[in-house]
């Protein structure tokens, strides 16, 4: 008899604790279920304040030493030329010069590549430009024909746009961002009759540069416009709230 009291009195017990055990993983859950996830999205728009640009020119001769004169020369006349459009001697950068040996290939009658004698040499430079004078230097690439009619073999590429002071771009996205989260959250705690709590969790993206109004794909890694003057820069933050 005592035996089978004692039985109960430790199955009730149990079955106490179970309920404890029970009551404080249903609190625990219902807890972590009791929060708001929510997305802010900061954006601004700027315009470039820096800009590169780059050309390159080249001489062929059977003659090293010829050729090295003759790229010399359209160095200098390139050199002028730049001095003359308003552009720092500073600012002016040439590349070591790429030498190439050059041959007369052919097919044989096979059909076989065939590297024939030797032809001569090409030798490559490379001048470069990085300016905060925007205006000055996209005048510059647009009319470099002016060097090509000189006699210079010369080819130019496109200007690349740079901003100096992304940091404070990104500090001024993040706030806007965060705060368009927060007054989301606020806007979904308040419409279920709830209010926000203590911030859980903030977790950043990365910063997407494009040209504005374009449709420019996102990057996980984060993107870069540099072919555009005008920029659009974004960043999102994610924001967890607990729900009181």
């Amino acid at each position: 008899m005592n035996k089978n009291i004692f039985a109960v009195a430790i199955a009730a017990l149990g079955f106490v604790v179970g309920l404890s055990f029970l009551g404080n993983a249903i609190k625990n859950r219902n807890k972590s279920e009791n929060t708001i996830s929510v997305t802010g999205l900061g954006t601004k728009q700027f315009t470039s304040d820096l800009i590169t640009w780059s050309g390159s020119f080249s001489k062929n001769n059977v003659d090293l030493k010829s050729a090295y004169d003759e790229l010399a020369t359209d160095r200098k006349v390139i050199n002028d030329y730049l001095l003359s459009k308003g552009i720092q001697q500073k600012e002016i950068v040439f590349s070591s010069v790429d030498i190439q040996k050059q041959f007369r290939s052919y097919n044989d009658s096979n059909g076989n590549y065939v590297q024939g004698e030797f032809s001569g040499y090409n030798l490559t430079q490379k001048v470069s430009i990085e300016s905060k004078e925007v205006g000055k230097i996209e005048n510059l690439s647009r009319n470099i024909t002016e060097i090509i009619n000189r006699g210079i073999e010369f080819t130019s590429s496109s200007p690349a746009y740079f901003y100096t002071k992304l940091a404070t771009v990104k500090q001024e996205m993040i706030a806007s961002a965060t705060k368009d989260a927060k007054e989301r959250a606020e806007k979904i705690a308040e419409n279920s009759g709830s209010s926000l709590g203590n911030l859980k969790k903030a977790t950043m993206g990365v910063i997407q540069i494009t040209a504005p109004n374009s449709n420019e794909d996102y990057s996980y890694g984060g993107t870069f416009n540099t072919s555009s003057k005008e920029k659009e820069a974004s960043i999102t933050i994610k924001l967890e709230y607990e729900v009181n």
